[in-house]
């Protein structure tokens, strides 16, 4: 059992920051189905909890001291919300995203936090079951080399 959650560690921690990373490194520490899952949802929403609570506070005191900002024109922000909304944007945030720009871009668009927990989560229990069984269950014939079996 501790062995499966010091495997489990770099899973949680990439899925934090690139959604897909969790069950490509599952696949390869060779976790549990199930665990790779459920690893990779609480990776993304600890992102999605943290940067919806806390995401000012982090813009403001960690971001904006070590990394200059473009603005980007709004127009952009705004085209892409009016077509795909806080749907499209939870749907897209495990396949183009990340976990901390999804969530960024939600609430610049002014979307109720608890609003974008439930969509995020829906969100990342949909997209972890998906890319899980592609890797897991594809995984073998198609990257045979990334784990001898």
């Amino acid at each position: 059992m501790g062995e499966e959650l010091l495997k489990a560690v770099p899973v949680f921690l990439l899925s934090m920051l690139k959604f897909i990373l969790g069950p490509i490194t599952g696949f390869g520490a060779k976790l549990h189905f199930v665990t790779t899952v459920l690893v990779t949802i609480a990776g993304m929403m600890v992102s999605v909890v943290a940067f919806t609570f806390f995401g000012e506070w982090l813009k403001t005191h960690v971001i904006d001291k070590f990394f200059k900002r473009k603005k980007k024109p709004a127009k952009i922000r705004s085209e892409f919300w009016q077509k795909y909304g806080l749907t499209g944007i939870a749907f897209f945030t495990p396949v183009f995203l990340t976990p901390i720009g999804g969530t960024l871009l939600a609430l610049s668009m002014g979307k109720p936090r608890k609003k974008i927990l439930v969509y995020m989560l829906v969100s990342a229990i949909a997209w972890s079951l998906i890319f899980s069984w592609i890797i897991y269950f594809v995984g073998k014939e198609v990257l045979p080399g990334f784990v001898n079996f």
